[in-house]
């Protein structure tokens, strides 16, 4: 049921969020909802910004930047080799921009194309999904993702059937993971910014905290693109609809909800009050970023001078889990410090609406849904070393609350 409905729910919450953040009320309770008239969702513009934001990354992707880093060994045994030069191509894209801006290009003209682009960006998503579904039915059995090769026609294309479904070497799973989408998303608040600066000549501190914050958090996701090699989306799910969508749609026009919030609803930022909004964002980076440094390393090498000396237990698969340093605090202290990064990008925009408050409330619910998918995982693979692990490290989440 839930594999027929998202499908069709979530691009309609995408334009629906977009709408309300444009409304002069801004309330998710606002009813009926203020639907824009048919003519607001679509721009020539549109499809040609987008396919060509897309082009532009795919050149970016192939060039021979960065070097290149093999991933996590699959179960016919071969590892498969990733180019590491996301990194390149946001300095690439921000360049790129500032000179767009240094000839007089109207940027500020996103935020009435924030509509026609998210219509645009769901249309490539399910044609993106039906061509990846139709495909792994060619794909190898040990090239399909164990999680969505159930025979469920609805099921299998939401979560994906092939597991690193590529085009020669080029790896479609990979490049939306961290390229269009999230630097899109960066784009996006830049488009909000100099809308800003159209209707009041200068941006605000709101809208400078919320920008500097969320470039800080892809940068950071870039710089360290190879950890993306061992996360859940790359090693275990299949590339469907869940991640197509999230990649290419859900990511750059919900988590700019804020910057888009504060071109329709200006806000008064106090110097105190923004130095504790940069310091939560600082506390909760530091601990994202030295947490997952950690796990990163550990898992590459767990004989680096930097991991070699913390307390481990022994597993039945030969693998070792960490129970001291982060990962003896709390069983996901990475999330911990993006659940703080999430309540600093909103606190800018005040308290007067729940919109901006957004995109904590559902990576907050992502985030426990992740954990429990985890536990669950974990337990089936490690047994009784899990039982223990999690004796000795009680909270999942909020150290002495969850």
């Amino acid at each position: 049921v839930c594999a027929t409905c998202i499908p069709i729910f979530l691009p309609l919450t995408v334009l629906y969020l977009i709408s309300v953040c444009r409304s002069p009320a801004a309330s998710v309770l606002q009813w009926p909802p203020p639907l824009p008239p048919g003519g607001q969702l679509w721009d020539p513009l549109a499809p040609v910004l987008l396919l060509g934001w897309i082009t532009l990354h795919v050149f970016l992707y192939s060039l021979p930047l960065g070097r290149v880093s093999e991933g996590l060994v699959l179960r016919d045994g071969t590892r498969l080799k990733y180019p590491i030069n996301g990194f390149h191509s946001l300095c690439i894209s921000l360049v790129l921009l500032v000179l767009l801006l240094w000839l007089g290009a109207p940027l500020g003209h996103l935020f009435e194309l924030l509509l026609p682009l998210a219509v645009c960006a769901i249309g490539v998503s399910f044609l993106l999904s039906f061509y990846l579904y139709i495909r792994s039915f060619w794909a190898p059995h040990h090239a399909l993702a164990l999680g969505g090769n159930t025979g469920n026609p609805l099921y299998d294309f939401f979560m994906g059937r092939e597991l690193n479904p590529r085009i020669g070497n080029f790896d479609l799973k990979y490049f939306c993971e961290l390229r269009p989408g999230l630097i899109g998303w960066v784009v996006v608040n830049l488009g909000m910014m100099m809308k800003e600066v159209e209707l009041r000549d200068s941006p605000s501190l709101a809208m400078i905290l919320v920008n500097s914050f969320q470039l800080l958090y892809v940068a950071d996701a870039l710089w360290n693109e190879e950890a993306v090699l061992t996360t859940m989306d790359i090693v275990h799910d299949g590339f469907g609809f869940m991640l197509v969508f999230g990649d290419l749609a859900w990511v750059p026009f919900t988590y700019s909800l804020q910057a888009a919030f504060l071109v329709v609803h200006p806000q008064e930022l106090s110097t105190l009050t923004a130095s504790a909004i940069v310091a939560l964002n600082g506390i909760g980076y530091y601990i994202f970023r030295k947490s997952n440094s950690q796990k990163n390393q550990f898992r590459r090498d767990p004989t680096h001078p930097s991991v070699s000396k913390l307390e481990t237990i022994a597993t039945a698969t030969g693998k070792r889990l960490l129970v001291s340093g982060w990962w003896g605090l709390v069983r996901h202290p990475n999330y911990l410090g993006d659940l703080l990064m999430a309540l600093a990008w909103s606190l800018p925009c005040g308290f007067s609406h729940l919109l901006p408050y957004f995109y904590v409330v559902y990576f907050t619910i992502l985030l426990i849904h992740r954990e429990a998918r985890d536990e669950r995982q974990c337990r089936s693979k490690y047994g009784l070393a899990w039982d223990t692990y999690c004796r000795r490290v009680p909270y999942r989440i909020f150290p002495y609350i969850y």
